[in-house]
């Protein structure tokens, strides 16, 4: 995760925004692989943007559960 940073601090003790930008950044990473693999890239971009919000919740959720 690249975009989230490097961190010595767990996720548990990350802070809200610490802890949403880790998932935003998973979920950015997750949807450059999905439209790099798409074979048309530039209609599958719009789409998976318009979920990242989607995608991040769900992450974060994920993430809640360990």
């Amino acid at each position: 995760m690249a975009l989230a940073g490097n961190t010595n601090a767990s996720y548990e003790h990350a802070s809200a925004a610490r802890k949403r930008s880790i998932a935003v950044a998973a979920a950015l990473e997750l949807i450059a692989a999905r439209v790099a693999a798409a074979p048309t890239n530039g209609t599958h971009l719009d789409s998976e943007l318009d979920n990242l919000a989607q995608y991040a919740d769900q992450i974060q959720a994920a993430l809640n559960n360990f």
